[in-house]
């Protein structure tokens, strides 16, 4: 069946975007002040580091059974427990006046904050295959947006006398908003751009994704599966998904995922010691630093706008896009570290900034199409938890490549880069348009 864009979608397409753009302002405002605040308790710097750490666990481990339980219970009910938990999150951070306090606040937002993961599922339940990379760029230019603005209303306000407290409320106050936005958003009239095959998963081909059910809930029948059979707890269907799909990984998506991990880590690499790198290789003082970090950053989002052109110009070929932008990145990477001069890396930064941005969507786009888009959730969940891996595994990388040289976390960053090139070079008829087609009419 021929897939065709709704435009009636369009109104949906920009409630997600402002929603998102509200939520990483919120976001970007607290994230900051964190370590400050937690000083400010009393915490040493090991339990800091401690706490600190534990949104990220979480996040490892929730990424993938949320996503999956999106799948499962639909969207709409999926993002609001997501936010209105994550609200509970930092209005307990508000109000933290002790360390236990603290990490006590941290839990909720690290087992929910999947709110961005949701929307971007939704997204692809809502867009042709050929518009998904267009408008999940757009998506994440939104993002952008919010974490370069919210840093400088958050710096402001701790500034006020209990500007933390202040600055946790607004943004727990955000959360708030942003649910009430999705509660009274008609959801009746919101249709999806379904597939003529779902996903099949696991020897037995069971097939996975109700159609409407992720979005239309009131239009699920919730006392029979597609076969007739009793429908099973939201839980075990849960538990179920995630054992099949731990087989189409190992089969079908190990090599998308490993370019993911690697890719993550080597631009978290580059951003690692970025403050430290400059001022012990140029003299560069961190308030410069500090500019040029946010000019990348600005420039980042405008790569959303150039997805466009460029997909064209690949004729939708996200692989080739993701190829290509790896290898730009890789090339900056090497250029970055051997710079001698200010000029070269300002330079290098620049493009960075745009082949970072690209690839990101591009993956994600690649996750979609090669594993099926009605599992979205659950498969831009397991991109998440890889992300988070990668988090846990570049600092520890960064910390030895930086006894050796300044350049040592950029340098293995580029080695990184190249092994992902080449992983995308062997698997590319896996990893291709032809390959994804033949998944899904098995």
């Amino acid at each position: 069946m021929q897939i065709t864009m709704d435009y009636t979608h369009l109104p949906f397409d920009r409630l997600l975007v402002y929603c998102t753009m509200q939520d990483l302002f919120g976001v970007s405002m607290v994230v900051p002040l964190l370590s400050l605040h937690v000083k400010s308790l009393g915490a040493s710097p090991t339990v800091a580091g401690v706490v600190g750490s534990s949104y990220g666990i979480l996040q490892l481990f929730s990424s993938a059974v949320v996503g999956c339980w999106s799948d499962v219970v639909g969207r709409r009910s999926s993002l609001l427990a997501c936010i209105l938990l994550s609200a509970l999150g930092y209005l307990i951070l508000g109000a933290s006046t002790s360390v236990f306090l603290f990490a006590l606040a941290r839990v909720p937002v690290g087992i929910f904050k999947h709110t961005l993961s949701i929307s971007r599922a939704l997204l692809s339940d809502l867009v042709a295959e050929k518009e998904r990379p267009l408008v999940i760029g757009r998506f994440n230019t939104a993002s952008s947006v919010g974490f370069i603005l919210g840093p400088m209303v958050g710096g402001y306000l701790t500034e006020l006398d209990d500007g933390f407290y202040l600055t946790a409320f607004i943004c727990f106050s955000v959360f708030i908003l942003n649910a009430g936005l999705v509660w009274l958003f008609p959801w009746s009239e919101v249709k999806l751009n379904s597939t003529k095959h779902g996903l099949r998963l696991g020897k037995s081909h069971a097939l996975l994704g109700k159609t409407d059910r992720e979005v239309q809930e009131a239009a699920t029948r919730r006392g029979t599966t597609v076969s007739g059979k009793p429908a099973r707890l939201p839980w075990m269907e849960v538990v179920s998904t995630l054992r099949d799909m731990k087989s189409l990984i190992v089969s079908e998506m190990w090599d998308i995922f490993l370019v993911r991990l690697l890719m993550g880590v080597a631009v978290m690499l580059y951003y690692s010691n970025f403050v430290l790198a400059l001022e012990e290789r140029f003299g560069v003082r961190p308030k410069t630093t500090g500019y040029l970090i946010s000019y990348s950053s600005a420039l980042g989002a405008l790569a959303g706008f150039t997805l466009g052109p460029i997909l064209r110009l690949y004729k939708h070929n996200s692989h080739a896009v993701l190829l290509h932008s790896s290898v730009l990145t890789f090339t900056l990477l090497l250029l970055y570290s051997t710079a001698h001069t200010m000029g070269i890396v300002v330079f290098s930064s620049t493009l960075l900034s745009f082949s970072t941005a690209i690839g990101r969507t591009c993956i994600t786009d690649l996750q979609l199409t090669v594993g099926g888009a009605q599992a979205s959730g659950t498969l831009i969940g397991m991109g998440q938890s890889v992300t988070a891996v990668g988090r846990v595994i570049a600092p520890l990388l960064s910390g030895v490549a930086q006894e050796v040289s300044p350049c040592g976390p950029p340098s293995l960053g580029a080695a990184l880069a190249l092994v992902a090139i080449i992983v995308m070079s062997v698997s590319r008829p896996r990893c291709g348009g032809d390959g994804s087609d033949k998944l899904k009419s098995e």
